[in-house]
């Protein structure tokens, strides 16, 4: 799909995926946010997000509903981890989580026709995507996931400490793990979900390691990061939620760049597979 094909088609699935969101309130309301320009946030961050799954949708090898499931389920999976850490880190909080995940479930079964219409009707795709764990051997696979783990691990800790100031007094309201655990928490959930949803991406947009290194680290701060935290909401102050949208969006880009580099083909299109069906 060329690059004037795909601009309308990001316009109208921006405008389709507000429509969804309205719904999805509708069938699962949460309690309003009373913040200053909220409407203004929340087009931004709809703006972010369906530029970045636009981009994917536009390169991926998927037709039709695969397609459309496909990329509906990129940000359902990172709101799902980061609901899972939200309900460790942050029990005192008037939120329910499980009605966060509902809506945000029912906002991507909704998404998905969005995204099958638009961009699941192109022709076939004849470009080699590269399949990141396909002729890997068990040890090497092994050490790269364990390699990125203990790569989240330390950025957390490190960019988190940079901020720790800015939301110290917050979190002091709330009953945190030990060290240990949340050390675990990120070791054993996020830092390994967060590979596979970087390799997924390295996968769909299917472009060179220098390339598609950098556009996947993109892809990948604006959904779990940028656009997430730009939308006031009723858990995190101000401050706090400025602060953290800092640094995860940092981490994460970071963290991307060297996962997608680590994972990438060391040359393309020479050892990228072909298309299965």
């Amino acid at each position: 799909m060329t690059f004037s094909e795909a601009i309308p088609r990001a316009v109208l699935a921006f405008m389709a995926l507000g429509l969804v969101q309205i719904i999805a309130g509708v069938l699962v309301p949460l309690p309003m946010v009373a913040a200053p320009h909220f409407l203004l946030w929340l087009a931004l961050s709809n703006a972010l997000t369906t530029t970045a799954l636009s981009f994917a949708a536009a390169r991926a090898e998927w037709r039709g509903w695969r397609l459309g499931a496909v990329i509906a389920a990129l940000p359902l999976s990172e709101s799902l981890i980061d609901l899972i850490e939200a309900a460790v880190f942050l029990p005192n909080t008037p939120l329910s989580w499980k009605r966060v995940f509902l809506l945000k479930l029912v906002s991507a079964i909704l998404a998905v026709p969005v995204w099958a219409v638009l961009f699941g009707r192109q022709g076939p795709d004849s470009r080699a995507h590269y399949r990141p764990f396909r002729g890997k051997s068990l040890g090497e696979t092994a050490w790269k996931l364990i390699t990125a783990a203990l790569l989240y691990v330390t950025l957390y800790f490190t960019v988190g400490a940079v901020i720790y100031p800015y939301v110290r007094e917050f979190y002091a309201t709330q009953r945190l793990p030990s060290f240990g655990q949340v050390a675990a928490l990120q070791f054993f959930l996020r830092g390994p979900l967060f590979t596979l949803l970087v390799l997924a991406l390295v996968r769909i947009l299917g472009l060179p390691r220098g390339s598609g290194t950098l556009a996947g680290a993109a892809v990948f701060a604006i959904l779990t990061g940028v656009a997430p935290l730009l939308i006031p909401n009723p858990v995190f102050p101000d401050v706090v939620r400025w602060a953290h949208f800092c640094e995860v969006s940092s981490e994460n880009f970071i963290f991307a760049l060297v996962v997608a580099w680590l994972w990438g083909p060391k040359s393309w299109p020479a050892q990228a597979l072909p298309q299965t069906a």
